[in-house]
């Protein structure tokens, strides 16, 4: 049994090894599918003027001289500007003074003290999957801080890891009012739903029914098979670099830290959630007032909420480990403030080096657009099938999650999916609000499971942290297999139900015309 644990770790790729070759595959695959002269045309659907024009889409190679300077010019800047990167850096800073100071470690003893392990996974699960509304950040911020939850809390690290990313990943698709990405995906659903009848609107309410029983289920079903599958086989950690102290009370000192933490926590909220009210005296001023709906106000690209989140999320990490620190004398001059601030980014250097190599292959796979030729394809087929009812919802689901693999911006996917299958849904009695809905839900799944999707890199990253043995690729995949194949199945089931016994997706919304 030893022998063969030692040949698999042998033979088991480091996960910048898997990146680096699947770049290479890329690349080969480009200049093979151009070679053949791969192309797609396919129908797309004008917003402005509501007519379908013919779209043509073609492989860039990558073998040929263009290609062989794209890679070479681009590389650098790719990397700098990969938005990952940039998160998780500025992220880890807050972090890392609120894990120095000693807050998380007081904070996760107050929290989980007399609170089961189950409980603790569920409640962790069902705020990952809450708080994806945000948007891509909660990959970066609650995969460190699920790490040191279960470290904290005396249980293996990995497990919080695993459970954090499935949750959030699949919780793309559990939204319970309209995330910055539902309202970019309803103007095309809109403007195919307007080919058959003209000014159809959907509100923001529209799904909340059906994604309030998908988030407790999901969440459920995801401890259930963290507690009685994941945590079990991963077994204790062992390898810790310091060792977790008992302690059965807080120290008075300790108490007065949550006092001053808590208390900056709460002014600092208080400004910062005037500052998103609408039209409030003297506040709303995050928001975005060009954009109709809250959510585009508040996530918008041109608010200032949305880009300065990341900073606004860390200065409060930043803020509440000062306080904790001042206040129980675990911080007392700037020297020690500094070296708190870059506490989490110790040894960091192989996870930039990582995230250099999962950019590298991103960038590239964009650029070859194979993607795209796979999303018109199967765009071109479901166009062509002639089927209705419950198959109509499988092969959506379907074609939605097969993409998603390999072309994981839903934006760039719904432009060339929806006019051909709002329309067909329509035609076959479902409502535009369904047809977007399948397509998520489909779309979500696949997070989980794809190296082009730019935050699995951090999932991957931080198992490389934890694990001393090392993590490839394929075995973080294979952590995932399970959460998704069950949550791919709750879909199934909620979508299929849903539509058959005709309960509403939200208010004044249903799965049928």
């Amino acid at each position: 049994m030893k022998k063969f644990k030692k040949i698999r770790e042998k033979i088991t790729l480091h996960p910048m090894m898997s990146f680096l070759f699947l770049t290479g595959f890329v690349i080969l695959l480009s200049g093979i599918l151009d070679l053949f002269d791969a192309s797609v045309t396919y129908s797309r659907l004008d917003l402005r003027s509501g007519t379908y024009d013919p779209t043509l889409v073609t492989v860039e190679s990558l073998l040929n001289l263009s290609g062989i300077k794209y890679i070479f010019s681009t590389t650098v800047s790719n990397f700098v500007s990969f938005a990952p990167l940039s998160m998780l850096l500025i992220v880890l800073i807050g972090i890392g003074i609120m894990d120095k100071s000693g807050f998380l470690d007081t904070m996760f003893f107050l929290l989980t003290k007399k609170v089961s392990k189950t409980t603790v996974t569920f409640v962790l699960s069902l705020i990952c999957i809450l708080v994806s509304i945000t948007g891509d950040l909660m990959f970066v911020v609650f995969i460190p801080l699920s790490a040191l939850l279960f470290k904290y809390g005396k249980r293996n690290p990995i497990v919080g890891i695993i459970t954090s990313f499935a949750s959030v990943s699949l919780g793309y698709g559990m939204h319970l009012v309209f995330s910055s990405v539902d309202s970019s995906l309803v103007a095309y659903t809109e403007g195919a739903a307007s080919i058959i009848a003209t000014d159809y609107g959907i509100r923001s309410f529209s799904f909340l029914f059906i994604m309030i029983a998908a988030v407790l289920i999901a969440a459920t079903l995801i401890t259930y098979i963290t507690e009685r599958y994941t945590a079990p086989k991963l077994g204790k950690y062992e390898d810790e670099e310091e060792v977790i102290q008992d302690k059965d009370k807080l120290t008075k000192r300790e108490i007065r830290g949550l006092v001053f933490a808590g208390f900056g926590a709460l002014i600092y909220l208080l400004v910062f959630i005037y500052n998103i009210i609408p039209n409030a005296p003297l506040g709303g001023n995050l928001l975005d007032y060009s954009q109709s709906r809250y959510i585009d106000k508040l996530f918008g690209h041109d608010s200032f909420f949305n880009s300065g989140f990341v900073f606004v999320v860390t200065f409060f990490f930043f803020l509440i480990g000062l306080l904790y620190g001042i206040g129980t004398k675990s911080i007392t001059n700037h020297r020690d403030i500094c070296n708190h601030l870059s506490h989490s980014l110790d040894g960091i250097g192989k996870v930039i080096v990582l995230i250099f190599f999962s950019s590298m292959f991103v960038s590239l796979l964009k650029y070859t657009n194979i993607g795209l030729l796979l999303t018109a394809t199967l765009a071109n087929v479901l166009n062509g099938l002639n089927f209705g009812g419950v198959p109509l919802i499988i092969i959506l689901f379907l074609v939605s999650f097969i993409t998603a693999l390999i072309l994981p911006a839903h934006l760039n996917r719904w432009a060339i999916l929806s006019g051909i299958s709002v329309p067909l849904m329509m035609t076959n009695g479902f409502t535009p609000e369904f047809a977007q809905l399948i397509f998520k839900a489909g779309s979500s799944i696949a997070y989980a499971l794809t190296p082009a999707m730019a935050y699995f890199v951090i999932y991957i990253s931080f198992l490389e942290k934890y694990d001393k043995e090392g993590v490839g690729l394929v075995k973080g995949v294979k952590y995932m297999i399970p959460y998704t194949i069950s949550v791919f199945a709750m879909w199934l089931v909620l979508l299929i139900l849903w539509y058959l016994v005709g309960i509403p997706l939200g208010i004044q919304a249903s799965a049928v015309l």
